[in-house]
């Protein structure tokens, strides 16, 4: 089991407790979620796919960056390519399995918790980690004719403060 440091991103459930164990309850659940879904795409889960779902899912939620899972999959002994990466990431997200949010056009964060909901981005370091509250609005534009709201995203940028 990868520790957050090691995997380079971080895990938003129980990090301690999944640290513990092989696996925690809900990663493994995912994981055998993402196997369902690969195998009703059509797609088989090779053992790439397999061991980049551990990485995924097998630590509760996590924001993973393509560049940041592909160095865990390397530093954990896979002998993968970049390209099996970003691809995979890729068939994932379009089989609702990740949520693909992007940073100032420049930066994609992949989410493991599907649902809508908040995120900080930290600036300084780089760093996307789930809002712990709930963010409202009192008032939404309504839609072009001919289109429904699917969702919103709401990324709220945060910088450190300058002292001096």
């Amino acid at each position: 089991m990868f520790t957050e440091t090691q995997l380079g991103f971080s895990c938003g459930a129980d990090a301690v407790g999944c640290a513990e164990r092989d696996v925690c309850a809900a990663g493994d659940i995912l994981m055998r979620r993402c196997e369902e879904a690969l195998r009703r795409a059509g797609l088989r889960p090779t053992q790439q796919r397999q061991q980049l779902s551990q990485l995924l899912f097998g630590n509760g939620d996590c924001h993973v960056t393509a560049d940041a899972l592909y160095a865990a999959a390397v530093a954990s002994g896979m002998k993968i390519s970049q390209a099996t990466v970003y691809n995979t990431l890729n068939q994932f997200t379009q089989l609702g399995l990740l949520r693909q949010i992007g940073i100032d056009g420049s930066k994609s964060f992949f989410d493991t918790n599907t649902t809508v909901h908040p995120h900080f981005f930290y600036e300084d370091e780089g760093v996307l980690v789930d809002v712990p509250e709930t963010v409202a609005f009192d008032h939404l534009p309504e839609p072009l004719p001919g289109y429904a709201m699917e969702r919103v995203d709401v990324v709220i940028h945060l910088r450190r403060r300058q002292h001096g």
